[in-house]
């Protein structure tokens, strides 16, 4: 194999809202470090960069909130020990970056952008579940309830921890505020949505033409596949996250106040604005 061919290794972004542990180190990083080590010694051009922690989403916000303390103030606490972590344990990484930082919300919203400037989003408005005690939209794991495909009674607002199946607030049965326990009322809200289910043939002939992705990856993308994917929100009414571009919104006569990115949207871009900033 040519030493001119050139390697970039990522592993997934540790969650910053509590330390690592070693289930962590076996099964994420330490193989990506392995190969990294390997590829250095055959004298490969190789980058191991694990893009470092991702800082925004709904369970920051509801450890911070349980502390008393700000949402910045569990991520810079996490991001410290985590990092630690991987340094103590020698993992060698040639970059580790974090998702609050200014180079990773200019290209969040870069991506974003270039999205709504070619027309992929769709824009819904829509009610959405709220909670009247607390004065705020519950989003993901802001809400629980009864999960409509096992009947598991803590199910969150955006997936089900039981079966594993994707769900949305409203799918749930017998809803209820994270915060306040309260029963949510109905409140039209609007946003911005990726069009998976149109997107959906083209997936699907992706997926087969990289036979050599795991086994039990591949069942698993073709399970979604076989229910149907659905259309998914990627931006939210949240006061922690990247921002919604002010540009778009305005476009969309919206207001972009307390609008942000969903996580989902902006995690996996960690890995380019990591490169980025390295």
């Amino acid at each position: 194999m040519s030493e001119k061919e050139r390697y970039m290794i990522t592993s997934a972004l540790p969650y910053a809202n509590g330390p690592i542990h070693l289930g962590h180190l076996a099964g994420a990083y330490l193989p990506g470090d392995i190969f990294a080590r390997y590829c250095r010694l055959k004298k490969r051009d190789t980058l191991y960069i694990i893009c470092g922690s991702d800082e925004h989403g709904v369970p920051i916000m509801l450890r911070s909130r349980a502390e008393g303390v700000s949402p910045q103030e569990i991520v810079d606490r996490f991001h410290e020990i985590i990092k630690k972590s991987f340094a103590k344990f020698g993992v060698s990484f040639d970059y580790y970056g974090r998702t609050t930082s200014k180079i990773h919300h200019q290209t969040s919203q870069d991506f974003f952008i270039n999205l709504a400037e070619k027309n992929v989003f769709v824009l819904k408005t829509e009610k959405q579940l709220y909670d009247p005690e607390a004065s705020m939209f519950l989003a993901d794991r802001f809400i629980r309830g009864t999960c409509p495909v096992c009947e598991y009674e803590e199910a969150y607002g955006d997936q089900c921890e039981k079966c594993g199946s994707s769900l949305s607030p409203s799918d749930l049965i017998n809803p209820r505020s994270a915060i306040t326990n309260a029963k949510p009322v109905l409140k039209e809200t609007t946003h911005w949505y990726l069009p998976l289910a149109k997107f959906q043939p083209k997936l699907e002939k992706w997926i087969d033409n990289h036979p050599e992705w795991r086994i039990n990856v591949r069942r698993q993308i073709h399970g979604w596949f076989q229910n149907g994917l659905r259309d998914r929100a990627v931006t939210r009414d949240l006061p922690w996250g990247v921002a919604l571009p002010e540009a778009v919104a305005q476009k969309a006569d919206v207001d972009a106040t307390g609008k942000v990115l969903y996580v989902w949207f902006d995690a996996p871009i960690g890995y380019i604005s990591a490169t980025k900033e390295w």
